[in-house]
């Protein structure tokens, strides 16, 4: 069974910096594109950043502004989202998950089983 795992939320005041990891088991991590998302209390889900299998081509959502940066090791099954100046509207529940597509269609959320339980962020002002 597909199953991520998310660490490395917390709560930072605006303009800090937080570095979240993703770990995926059940399938051959180098293989795979991996996405970052995150859901606001009483908003949709919605795509952060992606990265292919390979960790050469990554996207991020416009709201990003090139303030984060998404990387992956294969060599260690680990999917890294480092945060730096971090907004209040950052706040939210941040979740990774294999995705079937890399750029832009790697940011819509996918339909998927392997949803984990996410890793909060809360950014005060």
């Amino acid at each position: 069974q597909v199953q991520a795992v998310e660490s490395g939320g917390g709560l930072v005041q605006a303009g800090g910096s937080l570095r979240l990891s993703c770990t995926v088991s059940g399938l051959v991590f180098a293989n795979v594109n991996i996405g970052w998302f995150r859901q606001a209390p009483g908003k949709e889900r919605e795509g952060v950043a992606c990265i292919d299998w390979g960790g050469s081509i990554e996207t991020y959502a416009d709201f990003v502004e090139g303030r984060f940066a998404i990387s992956k090791h294969n060599a260690n099954n680990t999917v890294y989202l480092q945060m730096n100046n971090l907004k209040p509207e950052d706040t939210a529940m941040y979740y990774c998950v294999p995705v079937a597509f890399f750029g832009t269609r790697g940011l819509r959320v996918p339909d998927s089983n392997a949803w984990g339980q996410g890793t909060q962020v809360t950014v005060s002002s």
